[in-house]
Formats: structure tokens, sequence, C-alpha cells
């Protein structure tokens, strides 16, 4: 048992050096640097590189890996945070996971994606108090933290810019006033954070013995939920959340497996942020809603086709495709086809309703076990299991997401993210109903009058069909009194609710709808394939949606049928490795939201540009005329901790 909390220890040791890098970027600028992790993954990948490759000692390795990640991070305020300062604070986050993307992939291309041995320059099994088995690399791993952070709190409290970083958090434009560089403030802290960031990731990959560049996400994300659960902008509540997620996830691994890990952590995470929305140090966060999606990526109007233009795409979707396309060809078609199922009703939710959901992945893949295990277990046809699946993906999903929707800024949007990973960890840890990670093989493709389909052709066709169905009921609810009433949702939540609009329920509704599209993608995934496990429901996938309905428009559903083509078809037909990829999606992501945040398919106009320098518009003018409050984008009123005693954040 000893020997658990030492290794909770050490593990939570590194959480809390990446976690505080988090905490100290938001509570400056104001940004979920999802990137961050990332930075932890390159750091480590450099650390190898400058020893086993280049042969340099230990100390000289570090100190170059910290410098490096220090002007990463420079280079991360400086191309997605900087440029998009008065924009909506959503903007920044999205910019920051299209970062995240490139960095990723990136560090895949240049050092190669197989596992290495990490160099043992300090023994890491050397040591032995009573039964406890340690090495040099813990107490120094440990003592490093511990100077790290009283150093970082000296000087958050005495140095003449961590008085400033103090000051910016607080509030940025009485700094600004009072003389205070806030532009180079916030580089400082992305600067300093990214190079705790790449200090963490050598000492893990010591700590391990192995690195790649993708051995960093989970502990990447790990540290980032020990921020939100301590108190984003807390160093103090970074700290302990990191050493207290690290222990608990220990003792939980030690008694119930390694497959039970990531229900640990994200479970702990909604459990945190529904009982204490802000954190465990943290203060209430004067942002109520999700930072106003609509009024940046909603600025412009969505193209509309007329009925002749409708017709054609219909008569090439339906006809020409099938008869002229080969099998290769429409086996891709359906897989862009599956994905715009999920994309479409996701624009009434982000679009829409102005919340961004980081955990799609969720609905995915309860609608493809729950339509799998319909079909096996049940011997339901898988035509019929196909849509009580997505009822059932709805009902659970938006079950088990209902206490969230009374969050706010982007508490919301990380405990989507949350759902995304809890639902997989409960799917790999059902190993008596869903074989864990073995998967669920044959389960049966669907059927019609007796005829099983099996062709690329007949899928597709099929696939279609749902297709149409999603861009039906996505069409009508925009056109119906429940069209506005979102709008007014994603427009300014505060003037929505003193009009009497309820913004949770209608969040809900709007989530639930997508669920159910989503829960009925993957149930066709599931037949189409034959096989299904919880390795194929990843974030990425989630990810991927988002960056569709931003390609193609937030508020457009025929802009993500648009965009679902260009990031899935393309690069299928084009057969581009999975790296490049995803490279390419993080780039196009980070391009759309620099200079074309309303989408690729959506007509600019006048107001868009208004929008994106910051302007309200119309809709917050009438809410205040209504007596809603100033509807202007607020800030979290919030402090970096300057002692590790307990200040509030």
């Amino acid at each position: 048992m000893i020997e658990t909390f030492i290794a909770g220890l050490i593990h939570g040791n590194s959480y809390a050096l990446v976690a505080v890098g988090v905490s100290l970027v938001f509570g400056v600028a104001n940004v979920v640097n999802f990137a961050h992790g990332s930075v932890f993954g390159f750091g480590a990948m450099l650390g190898w590189w400058f020893i086993a490759v280049l042969g340099w000692s230990f100390v000289p390795a570090v100190l170059a890996v910290v410098v490096a990640t220090g002007i990463l991070g420079l280079i991360i305020n400086a191309v997605a945070v900087k440029p998009l300062s008065k924009a909506p604070p959503i903007a920044a986050l999205l910019a920051t996971f299209a970062v995240s993307m490139v960095l990723d992939n990136l560090s895949q291309i240049i050092f190669g994606p197989e596992v290495r041995a990490f160099p043992a320059v300090i023994p890491t099994n050397n040591l032995r108090i009573g039964g406890i088995t340690f090495g040099t690399s813990d107490v120094v791993m440990l003592a490093v933290t511990l100077v790290v952070m009283v150093t970082l709190a000296l000087f958050l409290r005495f140095g003449r810019y961590g008085r400033a970083i103090r000051a910016t958090a607080q509030d940025p434009d009485a700094a600004r006033q009072m003389g205070v560089p806030v532009g180079r403030v916030q580089a400082l802290s992305f600067a300093l954070a990214s190079s705790l960031g790449g200090l963490a990731g050598v000492f893990v990959a010591l700590y391990t013995s192995s690195v790649s560049p993708t051995s960093h996400v989970l502990t990447g994300m790990i540290a980032f939920v020990a921020a939100t659960i301590g108190g984003l902008g807390s160093i103090t509540g970074a700290v302990v959340a990191g050493f207290v997620l690290g222990i608990v996830e220990a003792y939980g691994v030690y008694w119930f497996g390694e497959g039970i890990r990531d229900l640990i952590t994200f479970g702990a995470l909604l459990v945190i942020l529904v009982v204490r929305p802000y954190g465990l140090f943290g203060r209430k966060s004067a942002i109520a809603t999700e930072p106003m999606t609509g009024t940046f990526f909603g600025g412009g109007h969505a193209l509309r086709l007329g009925k002749k233009t409708l017709i054609a795409l219909a008569v090439t979707a339906i006809v020409l495709i099938p008869a002229l396309a080969t099998a290769p060809f429409l086996a891709v078609a359906y897989q862009v086809v599956l994905m715009a199922i999920v994309a479409v009703p996701l624009t009434l939710l982000s679009g829409s309703a102005g919340q961004v959901s980081l955990g799609q992945v969720a609905p995915l893949a309860v609608g493809a076990y729950a339509s799998a295990l319909l079909s096996m277990q049940l011997n339901l046809p898988p035509l019929l299991a196909i849509p009580l699946a997505g009822l059932v993906s709805a009902l659970l999903v938006t079950l088990l997401t209902l206490p969230i929707w009374r969050l706010g800024g982007h508490y919301i949007s990380i405990a989507t993210l949350g759902v995304g990973y809890v639902v997989v960890a409960i799917i790999r840890a059902a190993e008596p109903v869903t074989r864990g990670a073995y998967g669920l093989p044959g389960i049966p493709a669907p059927s019609l009058f007796g005829h099983t389909l099996t062709l690329p052709l007949e899928f597709y066709l099929l696939d279609l069909l749902f297709l149409l169905l999603a861009l039906w009921v996505t069409m009508r609810i925009r056109k119906s009194h429940l069209g506005p009433t979102l709008n007014s949702v994603g427009a300014d939540q505060v003037a929505a609710r003193s009009l009497g609009v309820r913004a949770r329920d209608y969040k809900a509704l709007a989530y639930a709808v997508a669920a159910f599209f989503a829960g009925i993608s993957g149930a066709l995934m599931a037949h189409q394939n034959g096989y299904i496990d919880p390795s194929l429901f990843v974030i990425a996938t989630s990810v991927l949606a988002l960056t569709i309905i931003v390609l193609g428009g937030m508020n457009s559903p025929l802009g993500a049928v648009f965009g679902a083509v260009v990031l899935v078809g393309l690069p299928e037909l084009l057969r581009v490795t999975p790296d490049v990829r995803i490279l390419g999606y993080g780039l196009l992501l980070l391009l759309i939201v620099r200079f074309r945040p309303q989408g690729l398919f959506v007509r600019s106009d006048k107001r868009a540009k208004n929008d994106r320098d910051g302007d309200a518009g119309d809709d917050a003018a009438a809410a205040t005329t209504a007596g809603a409050v100033d509807a202007s984008p607020a800030r979290p009123e919030v402090t970096i901790d300057t002692n590790l005693e307990g200040a509030r954040a």
C-alpha cells in the first residue's frame, strides 16, 4: 500500500507541474490552453533527442528543453492567442486545440511514431526504505517540483513581472491603464507555463523509461483535469489537485485495475464540476455562459441554395454517385456521410445555442454499442435497432450531462470532454456486457426484405437516407419557434434568461438532438464494420466533428455536409496518411478561426465584421433594451495564487 502511495505521489508530481502551467495561462489570458499537453509531449521528445541522439548530459539537455519549450510557448501565444485577443475566448480555445493537433503530428513526422527507450541518465530504481523501492530520479523530480513551485510563488509575490502578472490576471484593462505591458506579460506567462510543461515531460519520460510522440496524451489530459479540479487560475489548486489526483488514481488502479483509470480521473472531474463548478480553490467566474460563440462564428448568413441547386445535389448524391462511382469511392463516400450525420445536428448546439461540445464521441459510442447489443442479444433487426440506439444514446448521454448545463464559461466544454472519456471508460470497464478492450465481433449487417446489405453502394444509400433525415430535422427545428429561441441563447444567455428563456433546458434539448443522430451514426458504423471496440471512439472524433462545422459554418447544416466532404472525403480519396491528415485538420482549423470564423460556406456581411471586432450587434442591443445586463463578453475575476498556502484564485 505504501508503494502505491509513492507511485501516486510521483504521478501527481508530474500532473502538478503541467497543471500549474494551465492555470497560469488561464489566470492571465483567460484562455484554456489545450496545446499545453502537446508542449509537455514535445518536451519529452526533445529531451530524448538531446540525450540519446546528440549525446548531451542530463542537465544541459533539461535546460535546453526548458528554453525550447519556452520559445514554443511564445510562438503559440503569437500565432493562436494574441491575434484573437479581441474575439470571445472560445476562439482562442479552438485555436489552441488546432495547435495541439499540429504539434502532436509534427512530433510524429519529425521523430517518428515508434516508442523508444528513454536513456537512464538518473537511476530510477536504486533506493530502498523498508519495503519501498524508488529511484534517485523520483527524489530529484520531487525536489525540482518543490523548488519550482516556491520560486514561482516568490516571483509572483515579489518580482516586478510577477506583480505585473497578478495585476493583469486581476483586471487587464486597469493594469494597462497603470502602464503594465499586458501583451508582454501574457507572452511571459505562456513562456513560463510551457517551460514547466517541457520540464515535466522530461521527468515523466525518465520515470516511465520510454517515450513516443503520443505517450504524453493521457498525462497531459489528466494534468488539465487537475487544473480544472483545483480551479482554473489557481496555482495552489493546481498543485494540490495534481498530487491528490495522482494518489487517488494510483489506489484506484491498485484496487480495480488499469482499465478503471480514466473512469476515476474524469469521473472525479465531473463530480467536482457539479458539486463545486469553479473548482476546489477557484472563485465563481463572472462568465455565466459559453463566451458568445454565435457572435464570432455566426457573423455571416448561411448560404441559401435554390430549389434547382438542391435538386441537382440530390440527383448527384442519389443517382450519379451510385451509378458512376467505384466501390472504393463509395466506401469513402459512406464514411463522409456517417461523419456528416454527426456534424449536421451539432450546428443546433454549437451554432444556434452557442455551446461548444468536445465530447460527441460519447453518444457515438453509446449508439454503436446499444445497436450492436440490441441486435446480438435481443435479436432485433438492425434496421430497428439503429433508430432505437439513437434514442438510447440521446436518453443516456443527456441524463449524464444534465447537471453540467448549469455550469458557466469554459467549464461546460470541459465537462463534455470529461463525459466523452467517462463513457468510453465505462464501456471498457463493463467487460461482462461489452467484452471490454476485446470488443464486439460478429455484429450483423442490416437487411431489407430478406436481403443482407454487403456492398458499399448499399451502405452508402442507407447512410444517405439517415443524413437526409438529419438535415430535414435540423432545418425544421431552425425554422420553427425553437430556432429563434436557440439563437437567443447563443447570442446572449443572460439576456435570454431575463426574457424568460430557460437557457439550460434549450441547450440540453439541442444536445439531445445532436446525441440522437450521433448515436445513429455510431450504430450504422457498427453494423457496417461488423466489429467495434473502445479504441475506435477517441476524442479526436469529437474534434473532427467540431472542425467540420467550423469549416462549413456553425450555423449552416448544408455547410456541415460540405465540411465533411472536404475534411473526410478528400484526404481519404487522396490517400493522405493519418499523420499528415490530422496535421492538415489542425492547420485548417487554425486558419479558419483566425481569418474566416464564420466558415467557408457562409456569406460574410457587414455584421460579421462588426461581430469580429467585438460588437455585440443588434441582439445585444435588444437584450439590453429588455432590461438585461450588458451583453459584452465578460472576463472572469481571477487572480493568480501567489503563495502556496491557500490564497483564493
